[in-house]
């Protein structure tokens, strides 16, 4: 008698990461479009969540606060770092994943592109911090996306190189930026066959 085939696991997660600075949870759904408004204290950073989620059309939802009275350092820093461990959950084994995105994002004069291999190896290169790149968004500046970047490729295991072929005002680097790895992100995590894609046999 043939087998039914088993479902496929959910590929779904939760974190929380409470310190004395933030308190964070942050939800991943990675087979659901489906996501809450985020919602963390600071404008701007809640709308580069939305961007995130809306682009990559996965359901991420993030809630947070932090200590925004000192500045959005520790809140966006943290929020990176438990994004990539629900990230990294929520992928499980990495069975069958694409593993590789890339994407082009223009934005006005700003042209980023964003490169992601999921291969459990944490490694960001970030273009951005060596250009002569002026202004914040409400606060936050390209710093900031590099610390949240660096927090979510040491966590979910991530390598993720950042470029700006074009662009010199914050808000427009930063959203050119996180939309191209929402894209780049969409792709890397979608389930293209059942096997392990490294010839190491595990990622």
């Amino acid at each position: 008698m043939t087998r039914p085939p088993s479902a496929p696991e959910p590929r779904i997660a939760t974190v929380t990461r409470t310190t004395k600075e933030t308190d964070i949870t942050v939800s991943i759904n990675l087979d659901s479009a489906a996501y809450a408004v985020p919602a963390t204290g600071h404008g701007f950073f809640d709308h580069m969540l939305d961007a995130l989620a809306r682009h990559s059309r996965l359901g991420i939802s993030v809630a947070a606060t932090g200590d925004l009275h000192i500045e959005p350092h520790h809140l966006i820093e943290d929020t990176g770092i438990t994004l990539g461990q629900a990230l990294s959950q929520a992928l499980g084994s990495r069975q069958g994943i694409e593993r590789y995105g890339s994407a082009f994002v223009p934005m006005d004069e700003t042209l980023a592109q964003v490169v992601i291999d999921l291969s459990g190896r944490a490694h960001l290169a970030f273009e951005p911090e060596t250009l002569d790149i002026y202004g914040d968004a409400g606060g936050m500046t390209h710093y900031h996306l590099r610390e949240l970047l660096r927090g979510f490729c040491n966590h979910a295991g991530a390598t993720v190189h950042v470029r700006l072929l074009a662009g010199r005002e914050a808000h427009h680097v930063i959203e050119a930026v996180i939309k191209a790895l929402a894209r780049a992100l969409r792709d890397a995590v979608a389930v293209t066959s059942d096997t392990l894609p490294s010839t190491k046999g595990l990622l």
